[in-house]
């Protein structure tokens, strides 16, 4: 297959030629920036022992290769064969019939069990596993960890390869910290309710876990995908390195660079180091890309979501791709789709004609030449936004709709959107509800609060980022999730979702609660026999619940011993 991709039969050849100028100029002006650089560093150490998994015709091989460089440990897993005689081997070999392991470069942890003995354990720096079916099961396997699989004896190239490899890890080693992590932002749980689990749902490192109200991510385990940032709702998960900021810096130069030499309808391709691979074999291939499409490197495809696409949009971008392959983690995919599902329908919300994203699902070069042929080219607003991007997520985002509204070509008051989209509003039954305040204590993200001294329940939609956990903590069932693009002014500003009046204390007469939520509390324990002789304090206030409490029972006050003694 030797095509060239030509976008349309009736594509202007000037223009063509100016985008093509002006997509070199793009790239030229990535030059000029300074790479980013980390703010934090995770470290590893590696003495080099270790643990080869497998059968007797795979492991014992490569055991033989590292044991004169290296400790060894081998755990046979084919039951059934004898054991090799000690006294041939430099190094301990055990035949497992289970084996449970965990950790990664410098610290995993092994046990497992022979055969009338107790389990046993032990810590390794390196792992060889040459099992049918890798024992870490994550889609992004953990730094010192090798599962090429059985068959290795059989390829003494590729047994000499992996050898080599192992051998080279020994020492200290770093990487970048990936992330940043801002708790008073998550929306993970609160009050032993789940409410976002975006992140650890998406994680092909298995590095994200939940902790109480917040999320655990282990530094060691995370591979720098960014998906969990692409999919947080609050921004309680930040890309770190690189940081929004500099991918927008970059972005920003491209786009800029490209109209400054005439060109049109750019598209932006994001794609990771498996698709850069893949754009090296579509040009050998003899294909090219059309001369709009705007290459865009990044660590990872999935580091990349609305807040960035929506930025391009507003900046001038005819549309953006992003470019998975066959080597991503399978559940990127449907978090990108519904990523571009928010996007186009706000897009097209506000009258913008067109798709404007795109996701590429190559598995070849062919394929990938075929999909670019298509690349979006969606309108765009009449005049180019100038923001940079925030470090937080919802002011970017706040940043990008504002300006697509405002230039936009219909102007709606909302723009309705699919469940689990991070934008939306409440619906409060008022009959139901009565303003315990529940959900006030759950909101992670300040939409909902309190009347401030008043009997109300006040939202600030601005804020809200469709968690459920307002919802799925409500005693009443009073709350509905609305998921919507609002751009009317109050969405920034406080609105009364519910009221009710006051309860007046029985007895002092000073306001405590609300009237529904007294009569809910006395409907609920008017059966309840340590309740129902005592109903009346369930009216009073604290301070004089107490006073009717300590009050002697059934003993003659003073004042009506008087009024006896006058009768």
């Amino acid at each position: 297959m030797n095509i060239r991709l030509i976008e349309g039969q009736d594509a202007d050849p000037q223009q063509e030629a100016r985008n093509l100028l002006a997509r070199a100029a793009a790239l030229a002006a990535l030059d000029t920036l300074s790479p980013p650089d980390a703010l934090d560093t995770v470290a590893y150490r590696s003495a080099g022992n270790t643990l080869v998994v497998g059968s007797r015709a795979d492991a014992l091989p490569l055991a033989d290769r590292l044991a004169a460089a290296l400790p060894v440990t081998v755990l046979l897993l084919d039951e059934g064969e004898d054991m090799p005689a000690p006294s041939l081997r430099i190094y301990p070999v055990f035949q497992a019939r289970a084996l449970v392991l965990s950790g990664w470069l410098g610290a995993f942890e092994a046990t497992w069990q022979v055969a009338g003995r107790a389990p046993e354990h032990a810590r390794f720096d390196l792992v060889a596993d040459l099992g049918a079916a890798p024992r870490i099961g994550a889609h992004q396997r953990p730094h010192g960890y090798y599962a090429p699989g059985p068959g290795l004896a059989t390829d003494a190239e590729e047994l000499d390869a992996l050898a080599d490899e192992l051998l080279e890890m020994v020492g200290d080693f770093e990487k970048p910290k990936y992330f940043q992590y801002k708790e008073r932002l998550c929306a993970h749980s609160r009050n032993e309710r789940t409410g976002c689990n975006a992140c650890i749902a998406i994680c092909s490192a298995e590095a994200i876990s939940g902790a109480g109200d917040l999320v655990k991510v282990n530094p060691y385990l995370c591979a720098g995908c960014g998906a969990c940032t692409t999919v947080c709702p609050t921004g309680a998960l930040a890309y770190a390195y690189p940081s929004a900021e500099h991918t927008g810096r970059r972005v920003q130069a491209m786009l800029n660079a490209y109209f400054d030499a005439g060109g049109s309808d750019p598209v932006l391709l994001f794609h990771g180091v498996p698709g850069a691979a893949m754009l090296v074999g579509l040009e050998r291939d003899g294909q090219a890309l059309p001369a709009r499409v705007l290459p865009v490197g990044l660590h990872h495809a999935a580091s990349t979501g609305i807040d960035v696409w929506l930025a391009a949009l507003a900046w001038g971008a005819a549309g953006v791709a992003v470019l998975t392959t066959d080597e991503e983690a399978p559940q990127y995919v449907g978090a990108l789709e519904r990523q571009m599902a928010v996007v186009q329908d706000a897009m097209a919300g506000l009258g913008y004609a067109g798709p404007h994203v795109q996701l590429l699902r190559a598995g070849s070069v062919q394929e990938l030449g075929l999909a670019m042929g298509h690349a979006p080219r969606g309108a765009v607003p009449a005049r180019r936004a100038g923001f940079h991007l925030a470090r937080d997520k919802r002011d970017t985002l706040e940043y990008a709709l504002d300006h697509l509204y405002r230039h936009a070509p219909v102007q709606p008051d909302e723009v309705a959107l699919a469940p689990g989209s991070p934008f939306g509003a409440l619906a409060v039954d008022q009959t139901a509800c009565s303003l315990c305040m529940s959900c006030v204590g759950a909101c992670p993200a300040h939409a909902l609060q309190d009347g401030q001294g008043l009997p109300q329940l006040r939202f600030i939609e601005k804020n809200c980022v469709q968690c459920g956990l307002c919802a799925d903590t409500c005693p009443e069932d009073a709350i509905a999730l609305v998921p919507r693009l609002s751009f009317l002014p109050a969405r920034k500003q406080p609105v009364v979702l519910a009221d009710t009046q006051p309860f007046h204390c029985i007895r002092c007469s000073k306001p405590f609660g609300t009237v529904r939520m007294i009569e809910a509390m006395l409907a609920r324990l008017s059966g309840h026999p340590a309740f129902a002789g005592n109903l009346d304090r369930m009216r009073m206030c604290g301070d004089c619940r107490v006073v009717d409490m300590m009050a002697p029972q059934g003993e003659m006050t003073i004042g009506q011993a008087s009024e006896l003694k006058r009768r």
